[in-house]
């Protein structure tokens, strides 16, 4: 018989992605601003609109600037060879993070990022002077947005949540639905619909093949 697929935790807030998990390989497709610190060489054959002007190996210039997968920018990051520098996205610069830091309730998070979470906790691995103001506030918007999130999960019983749900971030969506998840199970039990403990099918499976063994 078939199961269910079992999502797989996101790895994402930790030092490295989960690539079993579905959300986080979704995440290491999404885009990062890059610089050129070394040419490379035939590479630019990959990107010619950027290697237009590249020697006749087709390298990309030193100090092509373009977009790369989080994925391929954490390959190809090296603090010792400097091949590439990242530049932050805007939404963990400074200016939004003074926007972050007055109200974090006010900003779509989907529209500006939908694993934001995640993807500010990746950028840490460039070594980035302002790693520790990203993590900080990161910390700060999940504080200041948590509660009103689980409040709203708790307080929005058969109603349409189509509209707050779509301002959060994926990991947020998370908590919404499991506090969603356990405010209509309370509420089941309040009226009595909560469904029967039963023992698992492996062990009346197990009971059977017992009882068998004592017929014989």
């Amino acid at each position: 018989m078939s199961e269910a697929y079992l999502p797989v935790e996101s790895g994402a807030l930790g030092p490295e992605e989960n690539f079993l998990s579905l959300d986080d390989i979704l995440m290491s497709q999404e885009k990062l601003p890059v610089r050129v610190e070394t040419s490379m060489p035939r590479l630019g054959a990959f990107f010619l609109e950027r290697g237009a002007d590249a020697e006749s190996d087709h390298a990309l210039p030193q100090g092509t600037k373009l977009e790369l997968p989080l994925w391929l920018a954490k390959g190809l990051f090296d603090t010792k060879r400097r091949i590439l520098s990242v530049e932050l996205p805007k939404m963990y610069q400074e200016g939004w993070r003074t926007v972050f830091s007055a109200d974090a309730n006010v900003v779509d998070l989907h529209k500006m990022g939908p694993h934001f979470y995640g993807f500010g906790s990746q950028l840490l691995h460039f070594d980035s002077p302002e790693n520790a103001d990203i993590s900080q506030s990161l910390l700060q918007t999940f504080i200041g947005r948590f509660r009103r999130i689980m409040d709203s999960s708790q307080n929005s019983y058969n109603e349409d949540t189509s509209a707050l749900v779509a301002r959060l971030d994926e990991m947020e969506r998370g908590l919404f639905q499991i506090g969603q998840k356990g405010l209509n199970d309370f509420q089941s039990w309040e009226k009595g619909q909560a469904s029967q403990i039963t023992a698992s099918s492996l062990v009346q499976n197990y009971k059977k093949r017992k009882f068998t063994n004592m017929e014989d």
